[in-house]
């Protein structure tokens, strides 16, 4: 029985151990590989080659921070701060849309400028969603579908006037994931399918610029300089990789032909850098980060402590997999970026605030 109760002792400080570490070793990674990446652009445009790194690494710290203060606070206490963070994100959400407010870049109202920083309201509306679902299916609630639709399809229409397509895929599925992982009648998901299908048939029907970037996956070389250029820049940077890859800071694509290199297309980076072997090491370490996640989860000895650790992992899982398969041509270009890897303060800011929760989740 002490010895039990010793082998377990050891195994839940080692769980605990690897869930602070390794979001900070994914992190670390990718500070290296974003001022390996934005250095040049920087320069050009900025007159200062660290400029992108420097501002990661503030928020690096500042996500650190927040990741030990979750880890302290009790989880369960967040329950009551549930309606409240919805509240606050559908505000956000509200704002971000406010001509002079919301800044626009490439065409989307995105970010909230607040002078020193901005922020970005659909990284906000990731943990508002999480915090919020987990509380409402704490306690098994009937006839809950239809407010569940309203809720879905609000917050969806909020991120689509943006418009990012790619944040509404990852809200979309994390409404579904915790629907799934709350035990409800999973019959009720099926009429979302003939739903789905139309929203997107609407979407591409009012903006035609969807339609040719479906074309485009389908078939990479039908534009290749025109809305083509993204994809087959990425292809180009992860096949001349190949298996050990170029050498570090040996990029080419780096110098200005790969789009958005230092944030949502950094995997191809890496990848030529590094790589097929560096890549796998480097997709190894974000399985092993979700192992010890799923791990939580599954010993979590209260429902609100499953949902919440469930939902984590679902966010982390899927936003890896879309951004890794869009990398590498299995899914359509979304924009979403690598979780702890890519940059970006707010995505960073709650990636480790997520991930204090688990630490809090474990050590209860």
């Amino acid at each position: 029985m002490v010895r039990s109760k010793i082998v377990t002792s050891v195994k839940n400080k080692r769980n605990t151990f690897l869930l602070f570490f390794l979001p900070i070793i994914l992190t670390t990674i990718g500070l290296f590989f974003i001022f390996d990446a934005s250095s040049i652009t920087a320069f050009r445009t900025l007159g200062d080659s660290f400029y992108f790194l420097k501002l990661q690494l503030i928020w690096m710290g500042i996500g650190i921070i927040a990741m030990i203060f979750f880890s302290l606070f009790d989880y369960r206490k967040l329950y009551y701060l549930a309606f409240p963070g919805l509240v606050i994100t559908i505000i956000l959400l509200i704002i971000v849309l406010i001509p002079g407010v919301g800044s626009r870049i490439s065409g989307a109202r995105r970010w909230i400028d607040l002078g020193v920083f901005s922020i970005q309201p659909t990284e906000i509306a990731k943990f508002g969603v999480i915090l919020y679902l987990c509380s409402w299916f704490k306690h098994r609630e009937k006839h809950a579908f239809g407010s569940f639709l309203l809720l879905l399809g609000f917050v969806m229409a909020l991120i689509m006037i943006q418009p990012d397509m790619g944040t509404a895929i990852i809200i979309f599925s994390l409404f579904i994931a915790i629907y799934y992982l709350a035990g409800n009648n999973l019959v009720h998901l099926f009429f979302l399918a003939p739903v789905a299908a139309g929203v997107i048939y609407f979407l591409i029907k009012i903006a035609p610029y969807r339609l040719s970037r479906l074309m485009v996956f389908l078939d990479p070389q039908k534009d290749p300089m025109g809305i083509g250029y993204h994809i087959n820049q990425i292809l180009i940077s992860l096949s001349s990789g190949g298996l050990l890859g170029r050498g570090l800071s040996a990029s080419r694509q780096k110098y200005q032909f790969l789009p958005e290199a230092h944030t949502d297309s950094i995997f191809a980076i890496i990848g030529e850098e590094i790589g097929f072997v560096g890549a796998l090491f480097l997709i190894g370490i974000f399985v092993l980060l979700l192992v010890h996640i799923f791990i939580v989860a599954r010993k979590s000895n209260d429902r609100f402590g499953q949902l919440l650790a469930g939902g984590i992992f679902a966010l982390i899982g899927l936003q890896a997999i879309i951004n890794l398969g869009s990398m590498v041509g299995i899914m359509p270009l979304t924009g979403i970026p690598l979780p702890f890897i890519s940059y970006g303060g707010s995505s960073l800011l709650i990636f480790f605030s997520l991930m204090g929760i688990v630490l809090s989740i474990s050590k209860k």
